[in-house]
């Protein structure tokens, strides 16, 4: 549905977008993720085609921005990180408006409208002015904007910012009605957020594309140990000890002590050496209590840090 191809854009001496490549499938829902700065706007922007690229290619449904910009476009719904919404207008008469500028046949206009109002919960509000909405409102105002015409792809950038706790469940609610129905790419700097939105990730910092994979995918090819949280009833000095003699053990440390009783570690060991096992019968022959054995796995936070960071490497 969308191929990213070999783009770059450059600011003068300032190179914001590096050769990146990516694609994304009818359907997907796909996190852009990176820092301040890292190209994710400018990549959308140039998608949208508001900006042009220095070279290379965005490709929409077989369409190129550069040769076929008006074909890409009228693909395209997009909701920048600011509501584009004109105050002083209802928010029925702006959505007409915008089935104008989007040349919704005159005869669909009416259903298109109900259709957009119901889907992004703005009955209540139908003839209220845009200034008077709340930000949340506003925001899902924006997302109607950019449903209007029913385009199968969707570009979100940051719509979850400046929302309170309650307006962000609402519109990630909205967000997740959206999959399966169209290709939805969201930027946002809300790691917890896009594990619960998104099938797959794309990593970029500093214009390069580090990463693409779902965030389960992306943590276990990073992960260079296991981890396993460990409670037993008996002597800390002693299970330590014994633990640590173990094959495979790379650290052992103690977490706390829960209040249920025992003590709690946090075990490194090899990732292609499991030692539950041998964790386990040592427990069981020294006659300690077993309490709790548990995985711990990376997640979306590990990897994006480690990417980002000097030591991080693309993957």
């Amino acid at each position: 549905m969308i191929s990213v191809e070999e783009l770059t854009k450059n600011y003068g001496p300032v190179r914001a977008v590096d050769n990146a490549s990516f694609s994304v499938q009818a359907g997907e829902t796909v996190g852009f993720l990176g820092p301040n700065g890292a190209g994710k706007t400018t990549t959308m922007r140039i998608m949208t085609g508001l900006f042009t690229p220095s070279s290379g290619d965005i490709k929409v449904d077989g369409y190129s921005i550069l040769s076929n910009p008006l074909e890409v476009k009228q693909r395209i719904g997009y909701l920048p990180e600011s509501a584009p919404v004109y105050l002083d207008m209802t928010v029925e008469g702006y959505l007409r408006f915008v089935c104008e500028i989007k040349k919704v046949p005159p005869r669909q206009r009416s259903e298109q409208i109900d259709k957009v109002v119901a889907e992004c919960g703005l009955e209540s509000v139908r003839t209220r002015t845009a200034r008077k909405l709340s930000k949340g409102y506003r925001q899902r105002l924006g997302l109607a904007q950019a449903l209007v015409g029913d385009p199968p792809v969707i570009i979100l950038d940051e719509p979850t910012v400046g929302l309170d706790p309650t307006q962000t469940f609402e519109f990630r609610k909205l967000i997740q009605g959206l999959k399966g129905n169209r290709t939805v790419i969201l930027s946002s700097h809300i790691l917890p957020e896009v594990s619960m939105i998104c099938d797959r990730v794309v990593i970029i910092s500093k214009g390069k594309i580090l990463a693409q994979d779902s965030p389960e995918a992306l943590a276990q090819r990073l992960q260079s140990h296991s981890e396993f949280l460990l409670t037993v009833d008996g002597p800390e000095q002693e299970i330590t000890a014994d633990l640590e003699s173990l094959q495979g053990i790379r650290d052992i440390r103690t977490v706390h002590h829960p209040v249920s009783g025992g003590v709690q570690f946090r075990v490194v060991a090899d990732l292609e050496n499991d030692p539950r096992d041998r964790m386990v019968r040592k427990i069981l022959e020294k006659n300690h209590r077993l309490l709790e054995l548990s995985v711990v796995t990376a997640g979306l936070e590990d990897v994006f840090l480690n990417l980002v960071t000097e030591e991080g490497g693309a993957v």
